[in-house]
């Protein structure tokens, strides 16, 4: 029988935690290392900042596309952040599953939810968890990107995002951020072993028999 690759449709896969936890540390180094997975490009009503490129970074479009994209269901989460629109659209992403790539999300919980509800069979959801609050505490001050009074209102926040870990497939403590990795990627590899996201299994299977 001649060997070929069996097809098979991507995933969405998603990675929450707390500010601090480390999810964008893992989401970084996952990307480096797994090149059938790309991070999610979503649409912004917010203006291109110097070095961002349209497509690449985001899909920049006006508010008025952006609504029109909202009624039509064409996007499988948004939000508005402070004065400013996002979301991911839904055509972008359905391509890169059926070509066979994963893509990556970091999103918060309602956006989960939100990939939950239209699209529930292509995701994978992971909430990363710190292992203590002093540790989260010391990993926001360390970063030394934000005020004391920002680190303060994180902190508050962050209960209150830990609360929705049960909602996700899996949950992980990253206490050692290569530990995380492996586990995140030890994830990665069952999921996309599922049978029914391996679409080439018929015909494998199939063939097989045919040489009987």
């Amino acid at each position: 029988m001649t060997d070929f690759p069996i097809a098979r449709r991507g995933l969405m896969l998603v990675l929450s935690s707390p500010s601090g936890a480390g999810k964008t540390t893992i989401a970084r180094l996952l990307m480096q290392s797994e090149p059938k997975l790309s991070m999610s490009i979503s649409v912004t009503t917010r203006a291109p900042r110097p070095a961002e490129k349209d497509g690449k970074d985001y899909f920049f479009v006006s508010e008025a596309h952006y609504h029109a994209m909202v009624a039509d269901k064409a996007l499988l989460e948004h939000a508005r952040v402070f004065d400013n629109y996002y979301g991911t659209p839904k055509a972008h992403v359905e391509k890169e599953l059926a070509q066979g790539h994963d893509v990556l999300f970091d999103i918060d919980w309602q956006g989960t939810q939100q990939l939950a509800a239209n699209a529930r069979p292509d995701l994978v959801s992971i909430f990363v968890l710190p292992p203590s609050m002093t540790e989260l505490a010391r990993r926001l001050k360390e970063r030394a990107q934000d005020s004391e009074d920002v680190v303060k209102r994180r902190m508050a926040r962050a209960s209150d995002e830990m609360s929705h870990w049960p909602e996700y497939d899996y949950a992980i403590i990253n206490r050692d951020v290569e530990e995380s990795l492996a586990k995140v990627k030890a994830i990665l590899t069952a999921e996309r072993l599922r049978r029914y996201r391996q679409t080439g299994l018929v015909e494998f299977v199939n063939g097989m028999r045919g040489e009987q």
